[in-house]
Parts: C-alpha cells; sequence; structure tokens
C-alpha cells in the first residue's frame, strides 16, 4: 500500500469514526471504489481505529485523567465522587458485550463480515435504527432522565455498540442511538459514544500492532502506517469538536439521509 493511499484512508476514517456512519464501511467501500489493494487490510483498519481512539484521549484528556484517578482510588477503596463512579461502572459495563461478540465472531470479522455487500445492507439497517432512535427522542426530549447512564442502561447500550461488529453499521452511531432510546440526551450520548471508543478501538489497535510487528507487515509499511495514522489522528480530532458542537442543535437525520444515499450509490457503483 502506497502513502498516497493510506493517507486516503487515514482521512477516511478520522472522518467517518465519530460520525454515525460507519468507518469500517467506509474503509471497506473505499478500497472496493478506488481498488485499493494490501495484504493486512483488517489489521491496518485497526492502526487507524488506534490512531483516532489517541484523538480522544488527547481531546477529553481531562475526563480520561479523572476516569483514571477514579479507577485507581477505587482499586485502593479510596473514596470517589459519585458521578465519576457512575461514568467508570458505565464504561466498563458497556464495553463488555462488544469484547466478548469481538472475541467470539473474530472469525467472521476478517472474512464473511467484509463483504461490501452486507456493508450496504448494514447502512440501510443501521439508518432505520438512528432514525427509530431520533423519533423517540423528539416524542422524549422533555423527559431526558440520566446524564450518566445506569450500569443496566450501559449494559444494553453496549448491545447496541455490538452491532457494530457489522461493518456499515457504525459504532458511534448504535451507541449514540441506544443512549438516547435510554435517555440520555442527544449531547450525552455522543460524549458517552467517544469516551466508549477508548478501550475498544486502543485494545483492538494494539492487539493488530502485536499481529503486524510479529509477521513484518509493521516494519514493511512503517511509512504508510504512519502516513495513514497520522491523517486519521488529525480529522478525527477536529470531527469530535464540531459533531459535540453539532448535536447541541441538531438532529442525526442528516446522516441518515447520507448513509441512505451511500448505499444507493455503491450499490449502483459496484453490482449495476
Amino acid at each position: 500500500m502506497g502513502v498516497l493511499e493510506a493517507i486516503i484512508l487515514g482521512i477516511v476514517q478520522g472522518l467517518t469514526e465519530f460520525l454515525p456512519i460507519s468507518s469500517s464501511g467506509h474503509l471497506i467501500l473505499t478500497r472496493e471504489l478506488f481498488g485499493i489493494a494490501g495484504e493486512s487490510a483488517l489489521a491496518f483498519d485497526a492502526v487507524l481505529h488506534f490512531a483516532t481512539a489517541l484523538a480522544v484521549l488527547i481531546y477529553f484528556w481531562k475526563d480520561i485523567v479523572n476516569l483514571a484517578g477514579s479507577f485507581l482510588n477505587w482499586i485502593l477503596r479510596r473514596p470517589i465522587e459519585a458521578t465519576q463512579l457512575r461514568m467508570l461502572i458505565a464504561i466498563i459495563v458497556a464495553t463488555i458485550p462488544a469484547v466478548l461478540l469481538g472475541l467470539l465472531l473474530e472469525g467472521y470479522l476478517e472474512t464473511v463480515f467484509r463483504n461490501p455487500l452486507l456493508v450496504v445492507v448494514a447502512l440501510i439497517v443501521g439508518s432505520a435504527i438512528i432514525w427509530g432512535a431520533e423519533w423517540m427522542y423528539k416524542r422524549n426530549e422533555l423527559i431526558v432522565s440520566e446524564v450518566v447512564p445506569s450500569g443496566k442502561s450501559a449494559l444494553l447500550i453496549g448491545f447496541f455498540q455490538s452491532l457494530a461488529l457489522i461493518p456499515g453499521m457504525s459504532r458511534s452511531g448504535m451507541a449514540m442511538s441506544g443512549g438516547m432510546l435510554l435517555g440520555l440526551s442527544r449531547e450525552d450520548a455522543t460524549r458517552f459514544a467517544f469516551l466508549l471508543a477508548v478501550p475498544l478501538l486502543l485494545g483492538a489497535g494494539a492487539k493488530k500492532l502485536l499481529e503486524l510487528s510479529e509477521n513484518g507487515v509493521l516494519f514493511a509499511d512503517s511509512v504508510a502506517l504512519a502516513a495513514g495514522a497520522a491523517s486519521a489522528f488529525i480529522v478525527g480530532l477536529f470531527v469530535i469538536h464540531y459533531l459535540l458542537k453539532f448535536v447541541r442543535t441538531h438532529s442525526l437525520m442528516v446522516f441518515v439521509w447520507y448513509r441512505l444515499l451511500l448505499a444507493v450509490f455503491a450499490l449502483a457503483v459496484l453490482y449495476i
């Protein structure tokens, strides 16, 4: 894979990881549409996910430091501020379903789930879920009940997030939809979805980095990997900032229409 191709994929990753439009789906479709080939595509995608996880760490560094401190105090049995404790428990609980299902379905993730047609179907199904969440949210907006999800709500959000194991569903879109359906405001659901990205993306990225180093791909394509990761990190920072501002005053329907148009476009280009 060339440096320019890696930068293109990095930009796609940075733009789509945090928007509810599926980064993995876009990476698969981008490769198909532009003929970008390369070994260890899934591993390279994981490196890009690792880069966008670093963008979350930088953007929310105060929250991350506070959560890390709360976790340490929890381990040492020291007092913890109630909201911090709830957020810490919520992130841990919401991460469990995706980790377990990811390990269980790992073989399918690297083969069956890389099918462009499956991405198109997932884009459409995910659009219906996001639309449904927006519809319910608008009906219940005056009775938004939570700032931080309860343990039960966090577990359900975790299962919503797990739908994104299918490329095209969107991790952030499913987590945001789950949060909105379970009593979070649109902004709080978006913020929680961002924080949820950290353990999953760092874990997947670290695992694949080890695999890359073991089979030699890490050093053979180090320049391309670095270029792709840098572009994903920089673009990701901007997207985090502007999406948080966007959801304060706008619904997610623009992304629903985008996903549907992309599905139609992909079908036309790939299968007609």
